[in-house]
Order: C-alpha cells, then structure tokens, then sequence
C-alpha cells in the first residue's frame, strides 16, 4: 500500500498561489504527502510577496523556484498521484490542463499577484488567498486517501474546491 502522494499544483506563472499551496501541503500532509509546483507560462521569479509571507510564516523558502510543467511532463519525471491547478477561471484565467493518470481537480482562488492596491493591502491579500489554500489542504489532507477508490477521490478533490471558505468575492 502506498504511504506517501505526489500532489502537483499548477496554475500560469508558478509565483504565488502553486507556490504556497506546494509549502502548505509539505507542511500540512508531511509523511503522507510530498507537493510539488509548475506552471504553463513560468515566471523567472517567485512573487516577493509570496516569498515574505512563507518566511513569516516559518517556512524555508531556500529551495523554491518559479518552474515549467515540462519538467513533470518528462519520461523520468515522479509518478504524481494527484494534479490541482489553482487559477482563477471566474476571473478569466486559462488554467494549464494536464492529460495523464494523476487524479486532477481544480481549487480556483484569485491571483494575488494581480492584485492592485497599497503593499499592505497586497500583502493582506496574499495573507487571505494563502489561508484559502491552506483551509482546502487541510480537508485534502484528512481525507482517507489509502481506503477511497478513484472515482470518490477525484469527487472529494472536485468538492473541496468548490467549497466557499469565505465571505470575500
């Protein structure tokens, strides 16, 4: 029986949303699960804003990159038990779709990266799309993973994202 799951998110530019849900489901799931992050259109950097609020919060931050998904789309690449892209599609967004056997849902939340506003109100933004992510990986995490067949594991991930977990638009 498998103890340990690859979880991929992936949304456009792989700077702010993939990246913290990737730390928070190494966090939240650690010794169950392993996150990982890509996007279609890559950024060469992460989102400063990300960058701060992972380090206030505790996380290291040393190891992280903006990356490609051609790099999990390689023969040799893990096997990944389960793909989550995170775009805003109310918004308009393109979420990147990835063909393969992984389990896939979609936990849309808003780009904090586009955010218009004062640094403090961007970082409060960072600070709310962060706590959504993180509210949608703890559920994700509780889940009986080993015990669910296919079908009920991508409905559960489904039902996770689109759970309201807050009052803002």
């Amino acid at each position: 029986m498998k103890t340990e799951f690859r979880v991929l998110f992936l949304c456009i530019h792989n700077s702010a949303r993939s990246i913290m849900a990737e730390c928070a489901i190494n966090r939240l799931g650690r010794d169950k699960f392993i996150g990982l992050s890509a996007g279609s259109d890559p950024l060469s950097r992460i989102n400063p804003f990300a960058l701060e609020l992972l380090k206030e919060m505790g996380y290291e931050t040393g190891g992280l990159r903006s990356k490609s998904w051609d790099e999990f789309a390689k023969p040799d690449r893990p096997e990944l038990d389960f793909v989550i892209t995170v775009c805003d599609t109310v918004k308009g967004e393109v979420c990147p779709l990835w063909f393969g056997q992984s389990i896939k849902g979609h936990w849309g939340a808003p780009d904090p990266a586009a955010f218009v506003g004062t640094d403090e109100q961007k970082r409060q933004f960072f600070v709310r799309v962060y706590t959504e992510l993180e509210n949608r990986i703890r559920l994700f995490t509780n889940l009986p993973v080993e015990t669910l067949d296919r079908s009920a594991l991508e409905q559960r991930v489904n039902e996770i994202g689109s759970m309201k977990l807050s009052d803002q638009p």
